[in-house]
């Protein structure tokens, strides 16, 4: 049995390389890159580890297209991306099931930590759980997709990576945005887009009470660098149109009514009925209440049974029957501004 894995630098991917020989694959790691050469020449070592075939693919313009010019845009419109959720389906996962057509093999394998069965994909262990990340992408995707890592916990993944010898087994753990390298997401925007907003004005209850920098500098949710009166504020709405803010107080961010659009469904079509879920709307572990969904054509209106905490258009969503996962999308609006 043949499958085609994404082999990174880092310590999951290697250690779901050896699983998968373990289980009798041959192995194809596919390291796509975007970085410098330190880290094609730490990915090539880990393939060389743990015994498998190597072949590099460079990425960099495609992920540009996909991934980094929509963040960018994104922020630009007073919205909140989340960027990896989409770099897997238009991205990584995408170049991996070229890379598998191309040479005539049916799997596919990554290291995130998310189980499956023959058709369905699962929350992962409650502490390293990635589900949220593969979330958009697409049904067919999901079922090439092999997932050795779902069982286990990142703690047992070092130790096994330890015992084998891998010299990735200390290595820390990717940030999200690995695109942006030596400067935080605001001055990535500023280095590759010359006409950012400029300043504008910031409101509560209707009144200006500050300026802002650029709305690509903040998100909704985010705790405002000022105080009303003796209560902290927060960011509750960014119009990019008016280049304004507006703030609200903590109980203020709360709301039980969102919409999703862009979806990928990974059950046999979308609903044609109303049905009960469970929803996620950023990458935490705790904050996934159930729901009442219904889907429009175009766009999921999802009633949440305990309100979610300042759902930011552009944010990722996955949605769950019980912990199996049966798609995402993006937060479109919510109740927090109607």
């Amino acid at each position: 049995m043949k499958i085609v894995l994404g082999l990174s630098d880092g310590v999951d991917s290697t250690v779901a390389a050896a699983l998968l020989k373990k289980q009798g694959y041959d192995v194809l790691g596919l390291y796509l890159a975007n970085a410098g050469e330190a880290e094609l020449d730490a990915a090539r070592r880990n393939a060389a580890q743990a015994g498998i075939d190597f072949q590099a693919l460079e990425i960099k313009d495609v992920l540009y297209e996909q991934v980094c010019e929509p963040f960018m845009q994104e922020y630009l419109r007073g919205r909140t991306p989340s960027p990896c959720p989409g770099c897997n389906r238009t991205v990584k996962l995408k170049a991996l099931t070229d890379m598998a057509d191309r040479l005539g093999i049916e799997q596919i394998a990554t290291g995130h930590y998310v189980l499956k069965d023959r058709e369905h994909l699962y929350m992962g262990q409650s502490e390293c759980d990635q589900s949220y990340m593969l979330a958009r992408i697409s049904r067919e995707q999901a079922k090439r997709l092999a997932l050795p890592l779902g069982a286990l916990t990142k703690t047992q993944i070092r130790q096994m990576a330890r015992s084998l010898g891998f010299s990735c087994a200390e290595k820390p753990d990717s940030r999200e945005n690995c695109f942006i390298r030596d400067m935080n997401y605001a001055e990535y925007i500023e280095a590759h887009c010359p006409d950012v907003p400029g300043r504008g004005e910031v409101f509560y209850k209707g009144n200006v009470v500050d300026a802002h920098e650029g709305i690509y500098r903040y998100t909704v949710g985010q705790r405002w660098k000022t105080d009303m009166g003796e209560r902290r504020a927060y960011i509750k709405r960014i119009d990019a149109k008016e280049n304004r803010i507006e703030l609200c107080l903590w109980e203020e961010l709360f709301t039980d009514t969102v919409c999703v659009g862009n979806l990928s469904w990974l059950e046999d079509g979308y609903p044609m009925e109303a049905f009960e879920a469970s929803i996620r709307v950023r990458h935490t572990r705790w904050e996934t209440p159930k729901c009442f969904a219904r889907f429009d054509g175009r766009l999921l209106h999802v009633t949440t049974q305990t309100p979610l905490r300042a759902p930011a258009p552009g944010q990722s969503v996955a949605l769950y029957k019980d912990n199996m996962l049966i798609g995402g999308g993006t937060v479109e609006s919510s109740g927090l501004v109607e």
